[in-house]
Order: C-alpha cells, then sequence, then structure tokens
C-alpha cells in the first residue's frame, strides 16, 4: 500500500486518464471493476471525472473531444519539475509533441509526447494536483508497460529524456526495466515483433485476478490475454466495452 502525498521524482508515472465516447458508460464499468468512485468535473473542464479509492484520485475519465474517434487507450502521464524542458528533451531525443505545454487552471502543467516507436505518453507537472496519491493497491497504477516492435529505439530514447537506465531480464524475454536515477523500477519496455502499434499499457493492481476477469467480462470486457502466473505476479489482460487495453494483476509478494 502506498500513499503519495507530494511531487513525484522527474519520471515517475504519475497519473492516468482515458478519454472515451461514453464517459458515464465507463464509470459503470470501471466502478464495476475496480470499486471505485468518482467526482465529476463541471462541463467547462469536458466532465473530467476523478476516479477515486478512499477518497483520494488515482485515475481520470472524460469524453472523448474527437467525435470520430474509434481508438481509445489509458494514457500514461511521466512527473517532470519542467514540462517545458522536458518537451525539449523529447524532441532533441527524436520524439515529437502532438499538444504542446499547457496550464490546466492552478491543477499543473502537462504535454503530450510521442517517442520514435510510436509510444504515446504524457507529461504532469503537479501543482495543486500532484497525480494520483495512491498507488500498487487494489484499483491503482501497479506497473506500465511499453508493448512496441521497435524496443531499441524506445530504451535509447527513455533514457535521454528521463535519465532512465537499464536493466534487460535474463531468459528469452525481450523485456528492460526502466530505472529511475535513484535506482527505483518504475517501468518496462517489452519488444514484442508482432505488435501492430507502440503502446504504454497499464497494469492495475487487484486482489483477486480471476474474480476481477469474471467481474470484468459480466461488466462488458473481452478477455485478450487469459490469466496466468508470472515470476512478478498472476496477471490477465482485458480491453473494455470501448476496447481500450489494460492489464490487472496480484503483484507476487516479495520473499
Amino acid at each position: 500500500m502506498t500513499e503519495v502525498t507530494k511531487i513525484p521524482p522527474n519520471g515517475t508515472p504519475t497519473w492516468l486518464d482515458l478519454g472515451i465516447p461514453d464517459h458515464h458508460r465507463a464509470m459503470e464499468f470501471y466502478g464495476a471493476v475496480f470499486g471505485w468512485q468518482f467526482l465529476e468535473g463541471p462541463p467547462e473542464t469536458g466532465n473530467y471525472t476523478m476516479c477515486l479509492v478512499r477518497g483520494k484520485p488515482v485515475a481520470a475519465l472524460m469524453k472523448n473531444p474527437d467525435a470520430d474517434a474509434t481508438e481509445f487507450w489509458w494514457n500514461l502521464y511521466f512527473a517532470t519539475d519542467d514540462c517545458d524542458r522536458t518537451v525539449e528533451r523529447i524532441t532533441d531525443a527524436g520524439g515529437h509533441i502532438p499538444l504542446p505545454p499547457m496550464d490546466v487552471m492552478d491543477q499543473g502543467r502537462m504535454a503530450i509526447g510521442i517517442d520514435p516507436a510510436g509510444g504515446q505518453f504524457g507529461l504532469w507537472q503537479g501543482r495543486a494536483h500532484i497525480g494520483a496519491e495512491i498507488v500498487n493497491e487494489p484499483g491503482t497504477l501497479a506497473w506500465p508497460e511499453l508493448v512496441t516492435a521497435q524496443p531499441s529505439a524506445a530504451r535509447d530514447f527513455y533514457a535521454a529524456v528521463f535519465e532512465f537506465t537499464l536493466e534487460n531480464t535474463p531468459g528469452d524475454l525481450d523485456y528492460t526495466v526502466l530505472r529511475r536515477p535513484d535506482d527505483r523500477p518504475i517501468g518496462g519496455i517489452h519488444g514484442e515483433r508482432s505488435a501492430t502499434k507502440s503502446e504504454w499499457l497499464t497494469y492495475f493492481e487487484v486482489e483477486d485476478v480471476d474474480a476481477t476477469v469474471a467481474c470484468a467480462t459480466a461488466a462488458g470486457a473481452t478477455v485478450v490475454r487469459p490469466a496466468h502466473d508470472t515470476p512478478y505476479g498472476y496477471l490477465a489482460g482485458l480491453d473494455d466495452p470501448f476496447g481500450a487495453s489494460f492489464r490487472i494483476i496480484r503483484s507476487a509478494q516479495p520473499g
């Protein structure tokens, strides 16, 4: 169980949001799956809706502003103490910026970047909103993972932008753990030749993977990776009713 009470260090996965055609339908789904409660924002914020665990924000839902959109995903934001400077590092490292830095009222400053492999991610320079206030417990972010057919380009890019060190895992799986300069692991890059796009996937912690899969499918989800054991925990892959992919995991306990 981890409560976050201050703005996390640069490069830390700090926030998640999802834009979909019907955020009320998404509230019904994710409320059923994770037990989230919700704080819906006013129309002038696009009804940006906070997803709450124990009254603390852990993610957000909103109505997608593009009425013609047909593809949806959970967007991962990395913490930065200088959004504009990090944007410069992104472009210097070969990425590009579809949404340049902008202030979000008094909450913080944000931008959206795309890495050279095509993976989209956000930057969040927290102010009043520091990001997710609970992680690594049921219903919250446990781990982010970039799945890409171009892992080498992605590794070089994220190391340059956030000064991550890279740790290759043993075995046949092409997997690199990203570590902050203080050596804390913050996510991974999974090289997958069959990947048709580069995408950051979110792993949400749950107490019971099988029960959560059953609940999610009853609420309209599709299983894309059946539940299975790994050295890191018991996990499954799901697409929500809008086709947005996510993972659920009961993380392996130390020792």
